[in-house]
């Protein structure tokens, strides 16, 4: 009997937690429908750029759903830098060179898939034709942990970084600590300001760590330059910095805080760049459009994969600062319950 006292007293306290039910019953039905609508898309729709490609091959690839736009070699070079193709196939003489964009592990591979099964539907009416392969990015040698790891890498310190300011600040209130802070001189800002500076302190640290880590250890690709990985993950740390401050607010306790997780980080890994989204509705995919991972990992492979810098990262750049800069502005606001000054 006593036992299902106990029983009964845990019940009654989840059903006063709403939130808590809401995450028990909800969150697993929200994480699964996002998987199916991921896998359960259509196929990858491949676009290659063509260049002096005789027409039986060009038609050879529309039977098979490839989109084939015929252009200029230097449109189509325009065209693949821009990630407006996935490939480029240029016939000169006898002989077929495909320049692929090298990035996207499923771009490339289905590329691939409907080139061999092109050229094997006219091999019983044409000379045999053997593809010379080029890369724009990467090379045959691109291990897929090289390709997801920039979303690997801007997740794992978007998830620490916004837990830990999370917890850390839930723990300061919950223990009367940002009360006290709060009846002293201090302005609201310069209490925001001041958690933001020392977390940010810490934060530079475990990037710097892990980064160093990543590249140097664990031989992740790096095609572009390490101080601007070094800004991109710098700055998506302090966009997930002040947004967990900013959440914390709706936090009574640490545990309250973690329940975000299903409904800030598992979004965003789906989101992000770590499946591929062409497969999946156009109005699902503008999801990812609101994410921060989505642009710190954008400005990751570019640097990491692409060799990119400055002209190619700086849009992703701006979104994430504005972010922060917006999060830091409402938590100055919302330290208004605790005293308006």
């Amino acid at each position: 009997m006593r036992t299902i006292a106990v029983a009964r007293r845990i019940l009654q306290q989840l059903r006063r937690d709403r939130r808590t039910v809401a995450m028990i019953l909800l969150a697993p039905i929200l994480i699964l429908s996002l998987v199916w609508m991921i896998f359960d898309g259509d196929p990858y729709p491949t676009h290659v750029a063509v260049v002096n490609v005789p027409p039986p091959l060009i038609n050879a690839l529309k039977n098979l759903g490839v989109e084939v736009v015929a252009a200029s070699a230097a449109e189509a070079d325009a065209l693949i830098r821009v990630d407006e193709v996935d490939a480029v196939l240029t016939f000169s003489g006898s002989s077929l060179m495909v320049l692929l964009e090298g990035s996207k592990p499923l771009a490339r591979q289905s590329v691939m898939i409907a080139l061999q099964q092109a050229v094997g539907a006219l091999a019983p009416v044409s000379s045999p034709i053997t593809p010379e392969i080029a890369f724009l990015h990467g090379d045959l040698d691109l291990a897929p942990f090289d390709s997801f790891g920039p979303v690997l890498l801007g997740l794992i310190v978007f998830m620490f970084t916004f837990m830990i300011s999370g917890i850390s600040f839930v723990r300061e209130r919950t223990s009367g600590t940002l009360e006290r802070m709060m009846a002293t001189p201090l302005r609201r800002w310069e209490v925001v300001l001041g958690y933001v500076l020392a977390f940010l302190v810490v934060m530079a640290v475990q990037v710097v760590l892990i980064t160093s880590v990543s590249v140097f250890l664990l031989e992740m690709m790096l095609a572009g330059s390490f101080v601007w990985l070094l800004v991109i993950t710098m700055l998506l740390a302090a966009t997930a910095l002040t947004l967990g401050m900013l959440l914390s607010a709706a936090a009574r306790t640490e545990f309250q805080m973690i329940q975000f997780i299903p409904l800030v980080i598992i979004p965003q890994v789906f989101f992000s760049g770590l499946f591929p989204l062409e497969t999946i509705d156009p109005w699902l995919r503008g999801i990812g459009t609101v994410f921060p991972l989505t642009y710190g990992a954008e400005a990751m492979r570019e640097v990491m994969i692409r060799g990119g810098g400055w002209a190619e990262i700086w849009p992703n750049l701006a979104f994430l600062g504005v972010l922060s800069l917006g999060f830091l502005i409402i938590n100055i606001f919302a330290l208004k319950k605790y005293r308006k000054l």
